[in-house]
């Protein structure tokens, strides 16, 4: 009769088999996975019923019919949600296909960065930062090219 102790190692020797222990990491990764993309639903949702407060209440105020924001506030609202939805993009991607999309982790990436821009205030940053961001998004858009075209290649005979 064997003890606790030889049963424990014995349990502990065949969980980290190769076999096992990577399948216990792919259970992971889907549960952590799912609990992200089910905070993302939460956070798109908010966001969302945020924009739709306070596009209401800047249109119900008078002057009636005007944004009392900036419309660049606006649109950065908009932008936000997008990437959201990107991010979730990328979340569900990953639960169906096991593997992450770096056209899709890249795609996100410009509209990220579109969105710093298009509400980039020129008073509070230098045109040094503007520089920097227009280099990101050259270097992002560059890789994005690539990446569609060799995809593009492997795919075509």
């Amino acid at each position: 009769m064997r003890s606790v102790g030889e049963k424990f190692i014995q349990y502990l020797s065949s969980f980290f088999a190769d076999d096992t222990y990577v399948r216990s990491i792919r259970r992971f990764e889907k549960f952590v996975s799912k609990v992200l993309s089910a905070a993302m639903l939460i956070v798109i949702s908010v966001a969302l019923l945020d924009l739709i407060l306070i596009l209401a209440r800047d249109l119900l105020q008078e002057p009636f019919g005007f944004f009392n924001r900036a419309l660049i506030d606006i649109f950065g609202l908009f932008l936000n949600i997008l990437i959201a939805l990107e991010l979730l993009e990328n979340i569900t991607v990953y639960l169906q296909e096991n593997t992450v999309r770096l056209e899709l982790v890249i795609a996100t990436s410009l509209i990220a960065i579109a969105r710093k821009i298009i509400i980039f205030d020129f008073s509070k940053f230098s045109h040094s930062e503007l520089i920097a961001l227009g280099i990101a998004i050259f270097a992002l858009a560059l890789s994005y090219w690539l990446i569609k075209r060799l995809n593009s290649q492997l795919r075509s005979p």
